[in-house]
């Protein structure tokens, strides 16, 4: 047993009226200790429980981001005339809504924008289908490649993806404690900010409730973080909908300013104002959506490529490609249509299979 992590337990888990916040210092040992397994089994499951009810806090979160920097993987800064883009989705998946970021991350790289993702396979509590799978489905295999290998690949074609199991194993560890509490625990809020990147990157974290995107913006604040996009997306995620209003947090930091002390403005996106129906694309299985993702490559007209095009229209204008969403929006179109965006694809599944071992 750790004694260490048990004051730390007694404190985040000692009910409303002498519960203890903790430190950010504290918490990223706790979160170390968790990792590394140094904590009993009891310890984890009861710690991630309480902290679950309780609330974390930003100082927390930015603890915990602390620990996951020290231990976890980093790919190395690359030559790019825009920051790179680290898009922040809930690992457990989706269920009910067709996920855009694997299609918005290759218009993104097409038009000199790099993207990475991060994440797993199926996961508690959700289940839900992971962007893995709809990147197998595509003729894209991250999981069988080395970290090295990975950042090989983000610097030829701008696109990588960081997967728990082989990157990252200390934290895939606790992915089993997620299905015996039944609750996401703090730490798939702080998933969401985490930047597996050493260099410039625009941090894009989705959330649902909006207590989240404030301590979203305590965490990131005390780390230093000065340009990021908060989006109330699609399932918690940074995918923006259409039949409501995409609410949007925009730090003052844009690509091309200079880094300065960390505010929000708020956006309010109608996507019937830019010329899109309010109308969601289901998920009904992940082969029938690859399907419908391969004919929005080749450029056939479709309510996915309308939802591609709206998201890629934003990020472009978001990431500092287009003066505007407007011009974000007509620059995704003619990506996609005219099969520029294919071949990035293409270029994508050359590079990564198959690859010599590192």
């Amino acid at each position: 047993m750790s004694h260490t992590f048990r004051a730390l337990l007694r404190k985040v888990g000692s009910g409303p009226h002498t519960g203890e916040q903790l430190t950010r210092e504290e918490a990223a040992m706790a979160t170390r200790l968790m990792l590394l397994q140094e904590a009993t089994p009891a310890q984890i499951g009861a710690f991630m429980i309480a902290h679950r009810m309780r609330r974390p806090t930003g100082e927390e979160l930015a603890g915990m981001l602390d620990a996951y920097e020290e231990l976890g993987p980093q790919l190395q800064p690359i030559q790019s005339s825009h920051p790179v883009t680290v898009l922040g989705i809930p690992y457990d998946g989706r269920t009910r809504t067709a996920p855009l970021a694997p299609l918005t991350a290759l218009v993104l790289a097409t038009a000199g924008c790099p993207v990475i993702l991060h994440g797993g396979d199926r996961m508690p509590t959700k289940e839900g289908a992971p962007l893995i799978e709809f990147w197998q489905g595509l003729g894209v295999d991250w999981t069988g490649l080395s970290l090295a290998q990975v950042q090989t690949v983000l610097e030829k074609t701008g696109l990588g993806f960081i997967y728990l199991p082989t990157h990252f194993p200390l934290a895939h560890g606790l992915v089993p404690y997620r299905e015996q509490i039944g609750k996401r625990p703090p730490l798939a809020t702080m998933e969401l900010m985490w930047c597996p990147y050493a260099g410039r990157a625009h941090v894009v974290p989705g959330f649902v409730h909006p207590p989240t995107e404030f301590m979203f913006q305590e965490a990131l604040a005390l780390r230093g973080v000065t340009f990021y996009t908060t989006v109330k997306g699609l399932e918690g995620s940074c995918d923006l909908p259409r039949e409501r209003t995409a609410i949007i947090g925009l730090s003052n930091t844009s690509a091309s300013s200079l880094p300065l002390p960390p505010s929000l403005d708020r956006l309010h996106l109608h996507a019937r104002d830019f010329g899109f129906e309010t109308k969601n694309v289901p998920l009904t299985s992940v082969p029938d959506l690859v399907e419908a993702m391969n004919a929005v490559l080749d450029g056939h007209p479709s309510e996915l490529m309308q939802s591609i095009v709206w998201n890629s229209g934003f990020y472009l204008w978001r990431c500092g490609a287009c003066s505007s969403i407007e011009a974000g929006i007509r620059r995704a179109e003619t990506l996609l249509i005219q099969g520029q965006v294919k071949q990035t694809l293409q270029t994508l599944q050359q590079a990564t299979t198959p690859l010599p071992t590192l």
